[in-house]
């Protein structure tokens, strides 16, 4: 068994109830990360659709999409009975509570906002930004881990983790494994993809199919909400029925793809 790094996850406090805390320093990691992998990017590309000087426009409809995306999705998808009866809850971010998928329509929406306003390519742009997620997804992860939330199940395996949180028995360090499959892998994955020239809509898609299935393959490891427990057939949880559908996009996505090659 390992024992469980304590941290503090507030970096510095600030006046009052204000404080840096490092759940929120690892979304500015992960923006400054996804800024200078879409610099280097930008530069590798010989004919680039978009350009340097975009970049802060593109993250800031990015950041919007994923922060509102994220809240009200974590409200609809995992607290819904909270939000009907207490709507004002939707604003008490310091209560916590974000959702991958629901940051992920939210981005989606801000990034086909941004690309009608400037009549370019949607599928263009979500290609330009998908392989630089994963590093902000795995600094995301890395701040969940240091609050000791979103833990695993029981395990008697030898690097189970006692979290204090979550009881005395130890757990999987779950989200070590979606910092290594949803964050490390994946970016190798997409990075090395998108180093050579592919169809429009090939590199989404494929983000979409392989966070899906990592998504999907971590949430047995993973202790489901205990608002949600299990919501499919007695053993499916929440993130993975939102895993589903975002597979099989990615898989429709690909098809047309390789179809427009």
């Amino acid at each position: 068994m390992l024992t469980f790094p304590s941290v503090d996850p507030v970096v510095v406090h600030l006046v009052g109830p204000l404080a840096i805390r490092w759940y929120g320093l690892m979304y500015l990691v992960g923006l400054l990360l996804a800024w200078g992998l879409l610099w280097l990017r930008l530069d590798r590309l010989s004919r680039p659709v978009y350009k340097k000087k975009e970049l802060p426009d593109i993250l800031f409809f990015a950041a919007m999409g994923m922060v509102l995306g994220g809240r009200i999705g974590y409200m609809v998808f995992y607290d819904w009975a909270h939000l009907i009866h207490a709507p004002l809850r939707l604003f008490a971010i310091w209560q916590g509570g974000m959702s991958f998928h629901g940051g992920l329509l939210g981005v989606l929406l801000a990034l086909w906002l941004y690309a009608r306003r400037t009549h370019r390519s949607f599928l263009q742009l979500t290609d330009l930004v998908a392989p630089v997620v994963p590093l902000g997804l795995a600094a995301g992860r890395i701040g969940n881990f240091i609050n000791g939330e979103l833990w695993g199940r029981v395990t008697h395996a030898p690097w189970g983790m006692v979290f204090p949180l979550a009881g005395d028995l130890p757990r999987h360090p779950s989200q070590l494994y979606e910092f290594l499959l949803e964050g490390v892998l994946l970016f190798c994955i997409l990075w090395g993809v998108s180093r050579k020239p592919r169809p429009k809509g090939m590199v989404s898609a494929l983000f979409l199919v392989f966070y899906g299935l990592f998504r999907f393959s971590v949430e047995f490891f993973r202790q489901p909400d205990v608002q949600k427990g299990f919501v499919a057939f007695g053993w499916m949880s929440q993130g993975q029925l939102l895993s589903l559908p975002m597979m099989l996009a990615g898989l429709i996505l690909w098809v047309w793809s390789i179809q427009r090659r």
